[in-house]
This record gives C-alpha cells, sequence and structure tokens, in this order.
C-alpha cells in the first residue's frame, strides 16, 4: 500500500520537484534564532523542496525524551487529533480535538503538499470536538475522559469567561454556558461572531485569547494562502490579530501582516499580547524563519510585502513599498519551518526554576525543509519581559534520530493548577503531562 502510495506521488511529483530541486539548508538554525537572523537570498521554487517523515505510532511505555531534571507520564491516548489544552478552574484539562474542514483542491501543488502532510501525520482526522480530563487519583493514577463538546466545526481556540466558554471554530467564535464540574454540554451554543472562513480556508486555525477583565477576545487568524497568491481581496480580515468584544460581538483588527499567529498569550512581567507566528514558505530551506514576537496595537509586520521588517517578498504583487516602509521587525526568530503552534508563559513552581521566567513554544515540525526543523518542545529564556539567548531544548523525541518516522507532533500547551507542563500531541493523539523528576504533585 505504501509502495503503491509513493509511486502514484511521484508521477504526479517528480516533473515539479525537478524544477525545485535543491541540496537543502545551508544555514545552522542556531544562525536564525534571536532578534537578528541571519537571512540568505531568497530562492524561486514552483514545489520547495521536501522532506518528510513517515508517521509511526508510540509503542507501549513509550515517551518523548524531557530533559534532565523533568519527568513525563501521558494523561490521554486514543484521542481523535488533539489540537489544543485549556486548564479550568477547578483543574479539569480541555482538549479541542480537530483538523481543518474540507476545502477544494485547485493546483497540483496543493494535491502533493496534501498528499505528502497526510504520510507524515499532520492530515488526520480530528474528532470536532472538546473532550474533558479529570485526574481521578492524584500524579500517574488516572484521568477519566469525558466529551463535554461535540459537533463543532473545526474548532481550536477556547477560554472560559466567568460562566461561558468560548470556542473558536474555523469560521466563528461560539459561546456555550458552563458550570464549574460539568462534564457534558448539551446547550446548542449561541455564535458570538463570524470569522474568516470560506472554501479556502488556508490557515483554518483560530487562536483564542480572552483579555484579562473578560471583556475582549484576542483572535489569530491567518492567511488564506502563502504569499496572496490568490488575491490580496481573499486575504480580507486575515493575517491578522482581531479583537473582539465578548458583549456585543463586534470586531476590529488589532494588528495586521502577520501570517498565522498562533499561541495567543499574555507576558506575564509587562502585560503585553504576545504570539507565535509561521512565516511563508517556497523561497528556501533556509527562509523565512517564523518568530515569537509582541503584538502592538495598530501594528504592521510585513505579510506578505516583507519579512523580518523591511526584507521584501517580490512575489507579493503589486509591490506596496509604503507597508514595507513601516513593516515591524518580530522580536525573536525561533529559525525556519519549525512551524511553532504553542506558547506557554510559565508562572508555576513545579518545574526546576531554570524554567521559571520565560515561554516554552511548541514545534510542529517542517515538511519542506532538508534537514528536518522542529518537531519538539523548546524554551525561551525572558528578561525584563523580552526573549534572550538561545532556545533550550525540553521535550524531544517526537521525532526518530534518523528523520525517517515521527511518532508525535506538539501542538498546544497549558499549565496546570500544580504547575505541570501540558501538551497536546495531534499525529500521536496523545495528551503529555510534564515535571520535575522530584514532583510529588
Amino acid at each position: 500500500m505504501r509502495t503503491s502510495r509513493f509511486l502514484s506521488l511521484m508521477a504526479l511529483s517528480v516533473p515539479l520537484m525537478l524544477v525545485g530541486c535543491d541540496d537543502g539548508a545551508k544555514i545552522d538554525p542556531q544562525q536564525q534564532t534571536g532578534p537578528d537572523p541571519t537571512l540568505p537570498e531568497a530562492k524561486n521554487f514552483l514545489l520547495p523542496p521536501m522532506q518528510v517523515p513517515d508517521k509511526i505510532d508510540w509503542k507501549q511505555g513509550e515517551t518523548p525524551k524531557v530533559a534532565q531534571g523533568l519527568k513525563i507520564e501521558k494523561i490521554a491516548e486514543d484521542l481523535l487529533y488533539p489540537r489544543q489544552v485549556y486548564v479550568l478552574p477547578n483543574n479539569d484539562i480541555l482538549v479541542v480535538e480537530a483538523n481543518g474542514p474540507s476545502k477544494p483542491t485547485t493546483k497540483p501543488k496543493e494535491l502533493i503538499t496534501g498528499i505528502i502532510k497526510k504520510s507524515s501525520g499532520k492530515g488526520a482526522t480530528g474528532g470536532n470536538r472538546i473532550t474533558l480530563l479529570r485526574n481521578t487519583g492524584g500524579e500517574g493514577k488516572g484521568w477519566e475522559k469525558h466529551v463535554l463538546l461535540k459537533n463543532l466545526h473545526s474548532p481550536f481556540g477556547v477560554q472560559l469567561v466567568g460562566n461561558t466558554l468560548y470556542v473558536a471554530n474555523a469560521d466563528a467564535i461560539m459561546k456555550y454556558p458552563y458550570q464549574s464540574g460539568q462534564t457534558e454540554i448539551t446547550d446548542p451554543g449561541v455564535e458570538l461572531t463570524e470569522l474568516p472562513g470560506g472554501p479556502i480556508n488556508h490557515h483554518w486555525t483560530k487562536a483564542l485569547l480572552a483579555s484579562p477583565d473578560g471583556s475582549k477576545l484576542y483572535v489569530g487568524v491567518g492567511s488564506n494562502s502563502n504569499v496572496a497568491e490568490n488575491g490580496i481581496g481573499a486575504e480580507y480580515r486575515r493575517a491578522a490579530v482581531l479583537e473582539v468584544d465578548t458583549a456585543s460581538g463586534a470586531s476590529r483588527i488589532y494588528a495586521s501582516g502577520i501570517r498565522n499567529p498562533t499561541g495567543l498569550q499574555w507576558e506575564p512581567e509587562t502585560g503585553k499580547l504576545w504570539a507565535v507566528v509561521n512565516e511563508r514558505d517556497e523561497i528556501g530551506a533556509d527562509l523565512v524563519p517564523d518568530y515569537l514576537t509582541s503584538v502592538q496595537e495598530g501594528g504592521f509586520y510585513g505579510w506578505p510585502y516583507s519579512y523580518f521588517g523591511q526584507h521584501v517578498d517580490q512575489r507579493a504583487q503589486p509591490p506596496r513599498p509604503d507597508l514595507v516602509e513601516k513593516a515591524i521587525k518580530p522580536d525573536y526568530a525561533l529559525s525556519s519551518h519549525v512551524a511553532p503552534l504553542g506558547l506557554l508563559f510559565y508562572t508555576g513552581n513545579n518545574l526546576p526554576a531554570e524554567y521559571r521566567g520565560g515561554a516554552f513554544i511548541s514545534e510542529h515540525g517542517s515538511w519542506n525543509r532538508k534537514p528536518l526543523n522542529g518537531y519538539r518542545v523548546d524554551w525561551v529564556e525572558f528578561k525584563d519581559g523580552m526573549p534572550v539567548g538561545q532556545p533550550k531544548p525540553v521535550v524531544t523525541g517526537f521525532l526518530t534520530d534518523d528523520e525517517k518516522q515521527v511518532r508525535g507532533l506538539p501542538v498546544g500547551l497549558a499549565q496546570d493548577q500544580q504547575g505541570g507542563l501540558i501538551i497536546a500531541d495531534d499525529a500521536g493523539n496523545s495528551v503529555w503531562r510534564v515535571t520535575a523528576s522530584n514532583s510529588q504533585q
């Protein structure tokens, strides 16, 4: 079956891959992290070079690897593509299970990349539901699973404000009544506001974050293309962070030019809004670095006309030098094609002291870079409200050492009431919990 699929794929892709042949990345990822990443000249590809590991299952008892001083346990398995995790005030954990809605495939490139992504576990069927996990016996002793909400439309972001649970579907924010301890919501819910969707819905995930007072919701809305090749009209209110009023549903663009903002979080020292961002593809294995940045109200971050400040992308037509001139340079590069999807500013005291005062970032991993990049959870230290130094790998082992197979893919991150780090693993259909190795909680 695998050989047949591979031959069919190659029949489609070889003519295109010859046009875009390349010998892979030339720059060490460490040179592309921090505030001033190395940026080579852009290349043009009809189809980017690809390296895609085959998906395999976690073996019984097998877990990701963690840094010294930490331990990891599986607290849920047999899920349906878990994407986000969210901890409720009573310490129940919500797991959002979804993958993207069906969309038209109109170009050979879309067909090929779709097949390739699916082979690596990035195209699995999602549950379109939210599962609730409840710890019933202390650490490592048992977790109940309850389907809290079902029949959703490719959900991603989730937030609780008071007694209202907000869920960001692929095309709308829904709100549901919730009471502490509840394990099932049967209320059909009410739509708070529409979100950019449509038949393409290229970046369908809608990250969600409530303001500290609960009066606003911030929504990460990705672009509808790689670099506006579907026309700038298809990008209306996209590649942006939207601000939504929870009372009325009215919304506005808070910041723009952000290709695919996910992992929205408040930085605890300064109170500023931060995001991790997936940058554009198809101009080389070393371009463009994904990034971590504060999000300024009214700020423009370059997409599609430029990247990392004023580096012009010639593919975006017609050019907009006026927008390029005001493009904000991101705060911190994460290196190219790591696909960051989760961000968590750690405020607990369970993990060792070295993990306090900074952020965890989950990297879903590359598919168009040789060698592969990402496939791990990193730690980035913060000082005075800004990231410093090099990222430190904390949770690895999702990818086999030879880079030929992948067991799981980290996505959403959360912190439970005991200070444990919760990780959604979509390809592994699991949820992991990381604590200090000497923890008794």
